[in-house]
């Protein structure tokens, strides 16, 4: 129950009578029509910008159009009225039955209150997380965890069918690294005084992994050579390691649909397979790069290489898949994940990344419209740093890791629900404080606690009203079938408004794949709730429990709908609605 998309389509059908009527040319794009709330909640409900976007075409006055469409859309009998404004913006009040309705609705539909279909089944790939199998995830590694989850479950909300994905980088040489890093602390195991060289792990999350291999293998690599015990610690380690992700994920709320892993791509052809569809496509070539200017990328070198044509597709430089010595660039593996991703038929591939691989950008796009002839989209998401600080100073070093805060620091000090939505109140390409003291406290500054209060408060009457009146009668069916024609005092309808633009903002957030926009739109939200309830302590007839079932219920049913927005808003962003504060 999308009211702007609704009257959008209202728009477009007054649009066409103009056009049969003459007063519009024919072939006009309509793509750019949109209705929604004017900057100024005083000058209307929904405002559309069809005349400003249409005069240049049409070759005629903004204003000329407006007044030739107000007319129109005032014929239908939910709008009040229809006035133009400005240079052609059209401004439509509507009924407060329209509102009233609208609250009906949403009871009725319930948890799918929102839904939209915008997606239209389309399948898309939301790569995230992606971590290194070296260690536990950090708070860096978190932000990419709560956006990579948040946008899927918005996407899903939105009508698109989502596989969430993890790929497991344990083809490179930093499993090899781990591997010596957990032997170290298999010796250790054995009552050796180990010192961990410089350049392996250090974290004391390898003492359980030595101590996993002392009891699996017993004395047996204590004395053998690195070749006889490489081979077997090293997939025992990477296993342990995504474990121990695995649990720290589920810890966040997180669960992968597909753990996809690097390391199958080699010795299976897939890599092969991927380059010869390139060759096919004449995008793979012999060659030598130009020495690129500053510092020289690991990839480069002064003779010639096997190259994909990555600039016949965006890119700035064609780039190397495979070295002079015919061995694969770090990039050949990600062709090769890439086609694999294009082969399963997602109509959209998202990948989530850290700000430190946006070099990396261009040259997947490029090699996914190569590989896909362009039928697949790839949208590269960077998430920027996180700074964490308690007690007024920066939270730097977790214990544990030795070097880096890691995500179940963070949910030690705070939990999941306010390190998701905390970590979601700012866009993903902007760099995050994260202040753990504010985070717990309860007061509106701290945008979870004025969410989830909202929320309790609702509830809370739920309860009292279920105890006074009867469960059933507080139910979202019973609520949804009132008759809610006592709901004009104009306050209530401001509530009912911005229960209205939900299903708005869905859409919205879901095709800009902001889930911000979610973050940003609850709180609002949150603060009519709380608007409302100060404005009654002045105005007792806006209290939602005034003891009387005939009047309580439909102003009950216009709190649910409010609480039942958050809830569903929530379940997207990963977060449970809070039924009572402590």
């Amino acid at each position: 129950m999308n009211l702007f998309a609704e009257f959008r389509a209202v728009v477009l059908t007054a649009l066409e009578t103009l056009v049969s009527d003459g007063v519009l040319p024919d072939g006009l794009d309509f793509t750019n029509v949109a209705v929604e709330p004017p900057r100024d909640a005083a000058h209307g409900d929904l405002a559309t910008n069809a005349a400003m976007v249409l005069a240049k075409p049409a070759k005629a006055k903004p204003r000329d159009i407006a007044e030739a469409l107000a007319p129109l859309l005032g014929q239908d009998a939910r709008v009040t009225a229809a006035e133009v404004a400005g240079p052609g913006f059209i401004n439509l009040r509507l009924a407060n039955g329209v509102w009233r309705n609208l609250i009906q609705g949403a009871l009725a539909s319930g948890a799918d209150w929102g839904r939209g279909d915008g997606g239209g089944g389309r399948k898309v790939n939301v790569e995230f997380v992606s971590a290194n199998p070296t260690g536990p995830l950090h708070v860096g590694h978190t932000r990419g965890a709560v956006f990579g989850d948040a946008l899927a479950g918005l996407l899903s909300f939105a009508g698109w069918e989502v596989t969430r994905e993890y790929y497991i980088n344990d083809g490179g040489a930093q499993v090899d690294v781990l591997a010596r890093s957990a032997y170290h602390r298999y010796r250790e195991a054995h009552g050796e005084n180990v010192v961990i060289p410089d350049g392996l792990y250090p974290g004391d999350y390898l003492v359980p992994i030595g101590e996993a291999l002392k009891a699996e293998y017993g004395d047996a690599f204590l004395n053998a050579a690195e070749e006889e015990w490489l081979p077997i610690v090293r997939p025992f380690a990477t296993d342990r390691m995504m474990d121990l992700i695995r649990g720290d994920l589920a810890a966040l709320g997180v669960h992968m649909d597909v753990y996809y892993s690097e390391k199958s791509l080699y010795g299976t052809g897939r890599i092969e397979g991927a380059i010869e569809a390139l060759r096919e496509k004449g995008l793979i070539y012999e060659g030598v790069l130009e020495p690129p200017k500053g510092r020289k990328p690991d990839d480069w070198e002064p003779r010639e290489q096997t190259l994909f044509r990555s600039t016949e597709h965006g890119d700035d430089v064609d780039r190397p898949v495979m070295k002079s010595d015919g061995s694969w660039t770090y990039f050949a593996p990600d062709i090769a994940y890439h086609f694999d991703k294009v082969e399963r038929g997602f109509d959209l591939l998202i990948d989530v990344l850290g700000a430190d691989h946006g070099g990396y950008v261009k040259r997947l796009k490029a090699v996914v419209a190569a590989l896909s002839d362009k039928r697949v989209d790839l949208d590269v998401k960077l998430c920027q740093l996180v700074k964490l600080f308690k007690n007024g100073a920066e939270f730097k070093m977790s214990k544990r890791a030795g070097t880096f805060v890691t995500l179940r620091d963070v949910l030690d000090e705070v939990g999941p629900d306010v390190t998701r939505f905390m970590l979601l109140t700012r866009k993903n390409d902007q760099g995050f404080d994260f202040d753990l003291d504010k985070a717990l406290e309860q007061s509106k500054d701290n945008p979870v606690f004025y969410v989830q209060y909202a929320h309790a408060r609702i509830a809370s009457m739920l309860r009292t009203a279920a105890a006074d009146y009867g469960a059933p009668s507080v139910e979202d069916p019973a609520l949804a079938a009132l008759d809610l024609s006592a709901l004009d005092h104009p306050e209530q309808i401001v509530l009912a408004k911005k229960v209205g633009e939900w299903p708005r903002v869905v859409e919205g957030a879901a095709q800009s794949a902001e889930p911000h926009r979610v973050a940003f739109y609850l709180y609002d939200l949150a603060a009519e709730l709380h608007a409302h309830y100060t404005k009654a302590r002045e105005a007792p007839e806006l209290k939602f429990l005034q003891g009387a079932a005939e009047g309580d219920l439909p102003r009950l049913a216009l709190a649910r709908a409010v609480g039942l927005t958050i809830a569903n808003g929530l379940a997207i962003l990963g977060v449970s609605p809070a039924q009572e504060m402590r």
